[in-house]
């Protein structure tokens, strides 16, 4: 099982990243690949409970990968974690099979209770470097959590988030979702996904369709304004003339 487990790992990492030249290289030279395999081995102690020896195998992970993962938390298989420095995955964090986690990801708790505080994360998620996943939330299937985002509320599958706090982005529709891709750093390159640029626009269209509509009115005010002006002129125009003389008027006699 360890050995299918490493060689799944590995070949998980060299279809992902295109700097991975070899299996050796894999095996010698990512951290990320290092913490997960010494997760393995602190989780083992951890759940016979042998406590003190998996948080100290941990801590030894932690000092030679940068990469700190509580024996408490449960990983997926072909867990892949890039660069990986910074990266903190709370005891009792829930991270499924696929998933891809970038530098500077965590996976925190928000309660000093005990029990689950800390996020579930759904087979093939892709979490930016930097983001932040805290307290008991699920992340679902194929979601994308966006570099730096800060995500505090469930994501549902197949969706992609960004932004802090972080918000849905528009990828297909809900009645056909989008095929899983892989969004490097979780975030989409394309410049229509962004929420702010999206509430830019529509902004912007609505503004347009206000100013055309006021300039209508300011024409029909103007043109009824003219009638009005018009119809004014026409009515004192007889009252500037006076009274015309009639063929039935008869002559003022004169002394």
């Amino acid at each position: 099982m360890s050995r299918m487990f490493l060689r799944e790992t590995i070949r998980a990492y060299r279809q992902r990243d295109p700097a991975a030249r070899s299996d050796l290289e894999v095996l010698l030279c990512y951290p990320g690949l290092h913490a997960v395999l010494l997760h393995r081995v602190a989780h083992w102690f951890w759940q016979r409970r042998l406590r003190l020896a998996g948080r100290f195998i941990s801590h030894l992970a932690r000092m030679a990968t940068g990469i700190e993962i509580h024996p408490g938390a449960t990983i997926g298989r072909r867990c892949m974690i890039d660069h990986g420095m910074g990266v903190v995955i709370g005891e009792t964090a829930v991270v499924g099979d696929d998933v891809y986690l970038y530098h500077q990801v965590t996976l925190g708790g928000t309660s000093s209770e005990r029990g689950k505080r800390h996020p579930s994360v759904a087979n093939n998620v892709i979490i930016g470097a930097g983001a932040k996943v805290l307290g008991n939330i699920l992340i679902g299937e194929n979601a994308r959590i966006g570099a730096n985002a800060v995500v505090v509320a469930d994501v549902p599958a197949n969706t992609t988030v960004v932004g802090i706090p972080a918000r849905p982005v528009e990828r297909g529709s809900a009645t056909r979702p989008p095929k899983p891709r892989f969004d490097p750093y979780g975030t989409p390159c394309d410049p229509c996904l962004d929420p702010l640029l999206g509430e830019i626009e529509r902004l912007r269209t609505e503004l347009t369709d206000l100013e055309a509509r006021m300039a209508r009115a300011e024409r029909r005010e103007t043109e009824h304004a003219e009638r009005r002006e018009t119809e004014h002129a026409e009515r004192r125009e007889p009252d500037r003339a006076g009274p015309r003389e009639t063929d039935h008027d008869e002559p003022v006699a004169r002394g």
